[in-house]
């Protein structure tokens, strides 16, 4: 049988990567030492990856991660306090399954938001799906969503997400009705969903920064209890100063 209208009808079922396998299968030396089932086999394995792979860059894409960070470049040489032992064990992803929530605590430039983004990709590459924001910014979109009608959907949507990073907390002061969309969203994700936070500021200043103590408490109860805490060494060089001073002078 013609190879041809074969090809164009696995296109037209939308197996296009069995459809260009066959083609070179055509083309390998040997190939017809296999029997059918192992090459029909080797074609379906073809295909399986080249959709998971799609689903993946679908994910990744959605995420619009800040940082194009991968768990593997995570850097342990400079001394920041990460525990490898620790972040190895978060990399399975169990607390993704278990609805844990993980706080990134440590000083501008120490690598937060790429720590952040790598644990993230990596729960993308296990199947989830996450989504980055930066903690100021949403909350100012999330003031103008009243406003134009997008209030409803922009809160359904900072629900779905298996992972959902809220960059810079604490960056600029909460007002009373930041406090209220902030209680909102931990509220709507509290032991359904994942949240990293990244933060300047410790933990124990989280209560004074938030103000209002009865949503404070509430936030926070919903947050800190349920979550590990990535403690960044306080005293380290800013990671974007490092990294500018290992790029050669271009003089």
């Amino acid at each position: 049988m013609l190879l041809h209208p074969i090809i164009e009808k696995l296109k037209q079922l939308r197996l296009n990567t069995i459809a260009n396998a066959i083609k070179d299968q055509a083309m390998q030396a040997g190939i017809k030492d296999l029997s059918f089932e192992e090459r029909l086999g080797l074609l379906v394995d073809l295909e399986m990856t080249a959709r998971e792979s799609k689903r993946l860059q679908s994910r990744l894409k959605n995420a619009k991660f800040k940082e194009d960070a991968c768990f593997e470049d995570i850097d342990y040489h400079t001394p920041r306090g990460l525990d490898k032992s620790v972040l190895a064990s978060l990399s399975q992803c169990s607390w993704v399954d278990g609805h844990k929530n993980i706080l990134i605590i440590g000083p501008t430039g120490s690598g937060k938001t790429f720590l952040a983004c790598a644990l993230a990709h990596k729960a993308c590459t296990l199947d989830h799906t996450a989504k980055y924001y930066r903690l100021p910014r949403l909350l100012s979109d999330i003031a103008l969503s009243k406003n134009d009608g997008r209030y409803s959907k922009l809160t359904q949507e900072l629900a779905k997400p298996d992972v959902l990073i809220l960059d810079d907390f604490g960056l600029v002061a909460f007002s009373d009705e930041n406090r209220r969309d902030l209680l909102e969203i931990i509220d709507d994700r509290y032991k359904k969903r994942s949240t990293i936070v990244t933060s300047q500021l410790p933990v124990k200043l989280w209560h004074e920064t938030i103000g209002n103590g009865t949503l404070a408490d509430a936030i926070l109860d919903r947050l800190i209890h349920n979550s590990y805490r990535l403690d960044m060494n306080m005293s380290v060089d800013s990671m974007r100063k490092i990294k500018e001073e290992l790029i050669p002078n271009q003089d």
